[in-house]
């Protein structure tokens, strides 16, 4: 990851990466205890979430009080990730990382893009979280290959989660210390009722949890009483200097002047939003305008339309009740008003969702109906190519993204629409296309991350502005001028 830096000391700030033998160990359970001990005792420390998880990062935000931002090597480049982790971890005492999978795990039996590369790049210690169910010494002999298998990645410590007892505990402390040479730095006992509660492959969203406060005090409590986490904090302390890229030289976009209002649909159904995104858009000029989709009863007064992703089926008869919203957007969808919705917002401009058999109307601004299955339809990175003209992307372009969606298409009037992308990599709408475009919308499954795409800001400002400023699609203007430095770029 670090051929192409100019380097640039930062002075060893705190930092510890969270990392586990697999998903479902903990890992985030610690995270927000750590995260709310350390804010109660006064201490800024940033969290950050490895990977595209949108879920656990909200849970890491609500712990911190602080924005979580994302770190995931396979949608950014090193020095955007470098710059980006540089610029937010500056503004606290510290930095928390939390990783995703297991610490090896990556896309390839090389374990390429893993969290033991990215606490390497970031040179970060690690300290793993490891589930003790129905083991002890075997839990040394786990320890001592998490040790063997990269000696160049800073171990540092151990956590033991659902603990049995006192003799299980005493049992797996001598057991990792003796023969793994590594201190365990924590011990939680099996918690009834402090699971987070899960759904589908993850958490529910700490925005549909009515209790979320009570679990994030409850997790502070656990982790102050059975885990050493001034002894984490002086592991976070051992962070070495890291050489990376000036945390000032974010791109700014050449197009970025004047003011324009990009709707957004953001509450407790949507809310799959990346923080870089909307900053993003607000760098090139934006002024973001938040509105809920179970609420409103009006679109206000937009230029371009954003709806992120989330769980439009958990409120679909109230979706379909906002008779009034839905109409909106539908005529502003019918006189070129530029929308860009990823997901859950594919789903709702749909004519119709199918939810455990019953069907819901939706928008009506696509010709298709998705219908909800009890197994995912698509989950991972994605890969696509743009093939055919869109509102937002440059022809010949490549993106990356990433995909996790338990809807599939269950009737589609494929006369009625394009599809702008050829799907590399990934499933996307049928294994073969994706990008649902029809006037000015382009509806995916594909998430993106502005920090890995900076077509995707522009090209939702340059439609934005052109709508503000009442030019057409294919004017002189703005957006044609993006266009050329985009097919540069794609070249």
């Amino acid at each position: 990851m670090e051929g192409c830096l100019r380097e640039e000391m930062r002075g060893g700030r705190p930092s510890v990466v969270l990392a586990a033998l697999r998903g479902g160990s903990g890992k985030t359970l610690l995270a927000v205890g750590l995260l709310a001990n350390w804010r109660h005792r006064g201490m800024t420390v940033v969290p950050f979430k490895k990977g595209p998880d949108y879920i656990d990062a909200a849970w890491l935000g609500r712990a911190s009080g602080l924005e979580c931002h994302h770190l995931d090597p396979f949608l950014m480049a090193p020095e955007r990730l470098l710059s980006s982790y540089l610029r937010y971890s500056s503004e606290g005492d510290g930095a928390l990382i939390e990783g995703n999978r297991g610490l090896y795990d990556g896309v390839d039996s090389r374990g390429t893009y893993s969290t033991a590369e990215l606490a390497k790049y970031l040179r970060a210690p690690v300290v793993v979280v490891l589930d003790a169910t129905k083991t002890t010494r075997t839990a040394a002999a786990m320890v001592l290959g998490l040790r063997h298998m990269d000696p160049d990645l800073e171990l540092r410590g151990i956590v033991l989660n659902r603990v049995a007892g006192a003799r299980h505990e005493s049992v797996l402390v001598k057991s990792i210390e003796q023969y793994a040479g590594l201190p365990v730095l924590g011990a939680i006992p099996r918690l009834k009722g402090l699971r987070f509660p899960e759904r589908h492959l993850g958490l529910v969203p700490p925005q549909e949890h009515g209790s979320h406060l009570d679990v994030i005090t409850r997790a502070g409590e656990a982790v102050r009483r059975y885990v050493d986490s001034e002894s984490i904090w002086k592991v976070a302390r051992g962070a070495g200097e890291l050489r990376g890229v000036d945390s000032s030289g974010e791109r700014a976009s050449p197009v970025a002047t004047g003011r324009f209002r990009v709707g957004l649909i953001k509450d407790e159904v949507f809310h799959f939003y990346y923080p870089e995104n909307l900053e993003a858009l607000e760098e090139r000029g934006a002024e973001v305008v938040s509105l809920n989709a179970l609420e409103a009863r009006g679109l206000p007064p937009v230029d371009a339309l954003y709806i992120g992703g989330g769980f439009p089926e958990m409120r679909a008869e109230q979706l379909a009740a906002n008779n009034s919203l839905r109409r909106e957007i539908r005529g502003a969808v019918e006189s070129g008003l530029p929308v860009y919705a990823e997901c859950g917002g594919l789903m709702y401009l749909g004519r119709a969702l199918r939810v455990r058999g019953e069907e819901f109307p939706m928008i009506g601004a696509l010709p298709v109906v998705t219908e909800i299955h009890s197994r995912p339809q698509g989950h991972g990175y994605t890969a696509l190519e743009v093939i055919e003209e869109n509102p937002f992307f440059p022809l010949g372009l490549t993106v990356k993204g990433h995909e996790f969606h338990y809807s599939r298409i269950a009737s589609l009037s494929e006369e009625e629409v394009r599809f702008a992308f050829k799907v590399t990599r990934g499933t996307g709408l049928d294994g073969k296309r994706e990008g649902m475009v029809r006037k000015n919308v382009l509806a995916t499954y594909t998430h993106l991350h502005a920090l890995g795409c900076d077509a995707w800001a522009d090209g939702i400002s340059c439609r934005a502005r052109d709508r503000c400023e009442g030019r057409p699609l294919e004017s002189d203007g703005v957006w044609n001028e993006a266009r050329r430095v985009f097919a540069r770029e794609a070249r």
